[in-house]
């Protein structure tokens, strides 16, 4: 019996296939390398930017033919329209990565170097083909992101966030099972009733998306003040006042810290005040706020438990009051915030509300809490998804007296145990 031929192209060879495979695609990509490069020489990108969009498409589109004669390569039509497509979103947006930012099941992007490009999908990373020409393409495409909200980036501060067009409301968080229907109605009804609270959790753990969700509930008659390290709140309030921290320039000037912003707030009259992370000395004039006039207010912290939470901000404190004693620290915590919201990214990428736990006072020098709800791991599939209950502890809030006094009642089954398994 005569043997199968293996074909000239060498398919039988596994690494001589993906070489010839990877052939074209190399020609490819030099040629758009070419091909951009000529463009970029020939256009008048200011010019471009004033113009009218469709107008500036076309002219592109012209040169990009009369360019794609001059190379001589071969190049099929779906890969003209790909060329052009990829040309255009570097001019107008933020190049290769312009995809990723319109496909809605990216929740984040990570550019480690020009040629590694990571994203999540499902809270779980994957490597994917995108990538940059050169190190001087990625610059320009960061300098094009920075340059809008007056930033700088250089060696020694490189690092970038985005976020979704549309914010996460809480039905979303409820539609990925992240939170209950029991959980949001108590939350909402405490912002309602300006309950001082913190959202507390680990890096990437979701803490701002929650913030976010939970700061819709704030009435659209309040003046609110957002202060963060880089504008990632996007209230829906009409009387939103926006502070936003700055570096200190070249010559070491022109700081803007949180602490700062912290202590201007309090002469702009706001009703609340939402950090967006207190990470240090600002802890301090945070929960003075709180004390003094600003109830309602919101921030985040990092922390793996509420407990923690309180321990960190403790420590905050002492950085900016070396001489304030543990006991009046603590004594400043236990009176400011009411509650604390414990966001957790699980083993398999999800994120959840795993505790919802309130300050009861204090009880010599230790304060105490209690927990209203949690989330229960309960083990893990062959797959590597988590499974797990949402719990009412059974324990009726002590706030449940300030809710009812701002004409909030609610149902007092909520806190007797009901379990929701996810």
């Amino acid at each position: 019996m005569a043997r199968p031929l293996q074909g000239r192209e060498g398919s039988g060879d596994p690494k001589r296939a993906a070489a010839l495979n990877a052939a074209p695609r190399q020609q490819y990509l030099d040629l758009r390398a070419s091909v951009h490069r000529k463009l970029l020489n020939r256009l008048n990108l200011e010019a471009l930017a004033q113009a009218d969009r469709s107008r500036a498409e076309s002219e592109i589109r012209s040169l990009l033919t009369e360019l794609l004669a001059e190379e001589g390569a071969p190049i099929s039509l779906s890969e003209r329209e790909t060329l052009f497509g990829e040309i255009v979103d570097d001019v107008f947006g933020l190049g290769p990565l312009e995809p990723l930012l319109r496909d809605p099941s990216i929740s984040d992007i990570l550019v480690n170097t020009c040629k590694h490009v990571y994203v999540e999908r499902g809270g779980q990373l994957e490597r994917i083909p995108t990538s940059f020409q050169d190190d001087r393409h990625l610059l320009r495409v960061i300098d094009r992101i920075v340059s809008g909200v007056g930033r700088r980036v250089d060696d020694s501060s490189l690092s970038i966030r985005r976020f979704g067009a549309r914010p996460f409301l809480m039905a979303d968080l409820m539609a990925k099972k992240a939170i209950t229907a029991d959980m949001v109605q108590f939350l909402s009804a405490c912002i309602k009733a300006r309950v001082n609270m913190v959202v507390s959790g680990g890096t990437g753990s979701g803490k701002t998306t929650l913030l976010n969700a939970l700061s819709c509930y704030i009435p659209l008659d309040e003046r609110v003040a957002t202060i963060e390290d880089a504008a990632e709140l996007r209230l829906q309030q009409p009387h939103v006042v926006e502070l936003e921290a700055r570096p200190a320039n070249v010559e070491g000037k022109g700081e803007i810290t949180i602490r700062d912003l912290v202590r201007n707030s309090l002469r702009m009259r706001p009703d609340r005040i939402i950090v967006g992370e207190v990470r240090g000395e600002e802890a301090l004039d945070m929960l003075q706020a709180m004390n003094t006039g600003h109830d309602g207010s919101l921030t985040t912290v990092h922390a793996n438990t509420p407990r923690d939470a309180l321990s960190r901000i403790e420590t905050m404190i002492a950085m900016g009051a070396t001489n304030l004693p543990e006991r009046a620290m603590r004594q400043q915590i236990s009176s400011a915030i009411q509650l604390v919201v414990q966001q957790t990214r699980l083993s398999d990428g999800t994120r959840k509300v795993t505790a919802v736990s309130e300050i009861t006072g204090m009880e010599g020098d230790i304060i105490t809490m209690q927990d209203i709800f949690v989330f229960e791991k309960m083990g893990v599939t062959q797959d590597g998804k988590v499974i797990g209950r949402f719990r009412a502890t059974g324990v009726r809030p002590k706030c449940c007296e300030r809710l009812k006094a701002s004409g909030i009642n609610l149902p007092a089954d909520m806190f007797e145990g009901v379990t929701e398994v996810r």
